[in-house]
C-alpha cells in the first residue's frame, strides 16, 4: 500500500506530504485546487512520461517521493532481479526529481535506477484509473488485454508470441528473396564488384601497420645509415684508430697477464673477453646490416600507393584488415543466397507454412483461454452493472475469429445494450459519461479480484452519475478497499462520506503566490467538507445536518 507521497515544486504545490491509510481514502476540494496536480506527482514517481511544466513556475527542479509497504514475495524478488535492495519490513521507497533542463533522477530505496525500471516496479504496486481509460474503453483495439487478464494466460501467450515471432521471422527471410530480377542483378553487380576489389586487394591482417612502419624506415634512410655507420665504426675503429672491439679485447689481454695471482682477476678477464665477442658480434651484424639494406626508392612509392589503397578499402568496408574480410565473407554469402535463391525460396517457402501452422496453434490454445475468459467476465461485470444501478444493461464480449496477427486471431469488443429490447452495439456508439464510469468500475472491480496490486486509484470515477447510482459507486469503492488499499479523486459528497480517510485540497493565496495544502480531516471537517460539496458558496445548517446524515448512513451501510 501507499504509506506516505512527499511532493515539492509541483505546479501550485510548494511543499506537501500527504500521508495515507489502508481501505478507502478520499480527496476532494474545490475545481483548480490540485487534486489532478497530486495524481500528476504521483504519475510522475511511479515512471510515468512528464512534462517539464509540471516544475512550479521560478524553480529548477520539483522532487516527488512515494513510500509503499509492500512485503509480498514477488515484490522482493522482482527488486533482486533487478540487484534492488529490499527492505527487510516492506518498506519501499521511490523518488524522483526533475530538472527544467528535462534531466531526471530516479531512485529506489536509495539506488539510481532509470525511469523504465521505476515503471517496471510501480505496475505492480499501483494501478491508476483516470478519464484515459474511459476513452480507452471506448477503443475495441484495448479490449483484448482485458480479457487476456482475467484469462491469467500468460503461458499460451508467451508460446503464441515465441510461434508467431518465428513465422514473422521467417516471413522476412522468404520476402527478401521475393524482389524482382532487375533488382537481384543490381545488387548481384554491387557485391561481385566488392567481392573482386577486396579479393584482388589480398588483404593481410596485420598488413597496415607493418606496411606503416616500412614506409617509415625507408622514409628515414639516410639517418639510419648514417647512424649504422657511426655505430659501426665505434665498434669496429677507422684506419689508425681502434674500436670498442678492439680495446675489448686489450683490456681482456691486460688482465690475462695477471690473472694467475687471484681469482678475481681471472673472472673479471673472462667478463671482459665474453662482453668482447659479444660487440664483435654485434659488429658484424650492424656491417651485415649496413651492405644488406639497400633503400630502393621505388619501394617507398609502392609501399606508398599499397596503403592508400588499404586507407581506401577502410574507409569502405571496415576499420581494420578483420572487419574488410568479415565484410568479404558475408558479400560472398550474400552472392551465394541470391545465386541460389530458386532452391532457398523453396526451403524458405516450405519453413513459413510449418511456422505459420504451428502459430495458428497456439493461436487456437490462446483464442479458447479467451472464450473461456470471456463467459466469466461477461458474467461477473453484469453482476457489478445490476448492482451499480444498471439491471437491464446487455454486457457482451464480441470475438470474431480471423488473420493471423500479433494478438492471435482474435478480434474482441466490448458490446452493451443499455434499455431492454435493444440490440447490444459498441460502447462507443451508445455508452454515455456515466456509464461508461460505471462500467470500468465494474471492470476494475471484477479484475481486481484477479489483480495482485495493492493499490488502485480512481480519479473522478463519478463523472456524469449523481443521487443512487454515485451512492452504488461509493459501496463498490468500499468493498473494493476491503482487499485492496484504494485512493479516489471525487466531486460527491456520496462517494466521500464513505471514506475511511478523508483529505481536502485547499488552494490559497500568500504574498502573491499560489500555494495548495493537504490536509486530513477529522468528523466535524469532513461535515463542513460534505455541506460545501452539496451546497456551494453558503453553507446552511440544513447542509450540515444532510452532510452529518451522509456520514452517518455511510458508517451504518453494511458492506458485502
Amino acid at each position: 500500500m501507499l504509506c506516505e507521497l512527499q511532493i515539492e515544486n509541483i505546479a501550485i504545490i510548494k511543499k506537501s506530504v500527504i500521508t495515507f491509510q489502508k481501505g478507502f481514502n478520499v480527496m476532494t476540494g474545490e475545481t483548480g485546487a490540485g487534486k489532478s496536480i497530486v495524481i500528476d506527482s504521483l504519475n510522475a514517481v511511479l515512471g510515468v512520461r512528464t512534462s517539464r511544466e509540471l516544475i512550479r513556475t521560478g524553480c529548477d527542479s520539483a522532487f516527488v517521493s512515494a513510500l509503499f509497504y509492500d512485503n509480498r514475495i514477488h515484490i522482493r524478488t522482482a527488486l533482486e532481479n533487478l540487484d534492488l535492495p529490499a527492505s527487510e519490513d516492506g518498506e519501499l521507497l521511490i523518488q524522483r526529481r526533475l530538472y527544467a533542463d528535462g534531466r531526471n533522477q530516479c531512485k529506489i530505496n536509495g539506488m539510481t535506477v532509470t525511469v523504465s525500471t521505476v515503471r517496471q516496479i510501480a505496475k505492480q504496486l499501483v494501478n491508476i484509473h483516470g478519464q484515459s481509460d474511459n476513452q480507452m474503453l471506448l477503443a475495441p483495439e484495448y479490449h483484448c488485454a482485458y480479457i487476456d487478464r482475467l484469462a491469467e494466460n500468460e503461458n499460451e501467450m508467451e508460446v503464441f508470441q515465441s510461434a508467431y515471432g518465428e513465422y514473422l521471422s521467417a516471413s522476412r527471410n522468404l520476402q527478401s528473396l521475393n524482389t524482382n530480377e532487375n533488382e537481384k542483378l543490381r545488387r548481384l553487380d554491387i557485391l561481385n564488384y566488392q567481392i573482386d576489389e577486396l579479393e584482388n586487394a589480398d588483404i593481410r591482417v596485420g598488413e597496415i601497420a607493418e606496411t606503416e612502419e616500412r614506409l617509415a624506415l625507408l622514409r628515414n634512410a639516410e639517418r639510419i645509415t648514417d647512424a649504422l655507420q657511426r655505430a659501426h665504426a665505434y665498434l669496429n675503429g677507422e684506419e689508425d684508430v681502434d674500436g670498442a672491439v678492439s680495446a675489448s679485447f686489450d683490456a681482456a689481454s691486460a688482465l690475462e697477464e695477471i690473472a694467475q695471482f687471484s681469482e678475481e682477476y681471472n673472472e673479471l678477464c673472462s667478463q671482459i673477453r665474453e662482453a668482447a665477442y659479444t660487440l664483435s658480434a654485434t659488429c658484424d651484424d650492424l656491417r651485415d646490416r649496413l651492405f644488406s639494406d639497400a633503400y630502393d626508392p621505388k619501394e617507398i612509392d609502392a609501399l606508398e600507393e599499397r596503403l592508400d589503397l588499404l586507407y581506401t578499402l577502410e574507409r569502405k568496408y571496415g576499420d581494420s584488415e578483420q572487419e574488410m574480410l568479415s565484410f568479404l565473407e558475408k558479400a560472398k554469402e550474400e552472392r551465394d543466397t541470391i545465386e541460389m535463391s530458386d532452391e532457398i525460396k523453396a526451403q524458405l517457402s516450405l519453413e513459413v507454412q510449418e511456422k505459420y501452422a504451428e502459430a495458428m496453434r497456439a493461436a487456437k490454445v490462446l483464442h479458447e483461454t479467451r472464450v473461456r475468459a470471456a463467459d466469466a467476465f461477461c458474467k461477473s461485470v453484469r453482476a457489478q452493472l445490476s448492482f451499480l444501478d444498471m439491471p437491464s444493461v446487455r454486457f457482451l464480449v464480441q470475438n470474431e475469429t480471423g488473420e493471423l496477427t500479433e494478438n492471435g486471431i482474435d478480434t474482441i469488443e466490448f458490446l452493451l445494450s443499455a434499455n431492454a429490447g435493444e440490440e447490444p452495439k459498441p460502447l462507443a456508439k451508445i455508452a454515455s459519461g456515466g456509464e461508461l464510469s460505471r462500467i470500468m468500475l465494474a471492470i476494475k472491480s471484477v479484475l481486481a479480484e484477479k489483480d495482485d496490486i495493492g493499490t488502485l486509484i480512481f480519479d473522478e470515477i463519478d463523472t456524469g452519475v449523481s443521487g443512487r447510482a454515485a451512492q452504488k459507486i461509493a459501496i463498490k469503492l468500499k468493498q473494493v478497499s476491503k482487499n485492496h488499499q484504494v485512493i479516489c479523486v471525487t466531486h460527491l459528497a456520496q462517494i466521500a462520506a464513505f471514506g475511511d480517510t478523508h483529505m481536502l485540497i485547499e488552494k490559497a493565496e500568500h504574498d502573491g503566490q499560489t500555494f495548495t495544502q493537504v490536509k486530513t480531516l477529522d468528523f466535524n471537517g469532513r461535515k463542513y467538507e460534505l455541506a460545501r460539496i452539496l451546497g456551494g458558496l453558503t453553507v446552511t445548517e440544513i447542509q450540515l445536518q444532510n452532510a452529518e446524515e451522509l456520514l452517518r448512513n455511510a458508517e451504518n451501510e453494511k458492506i458485502g
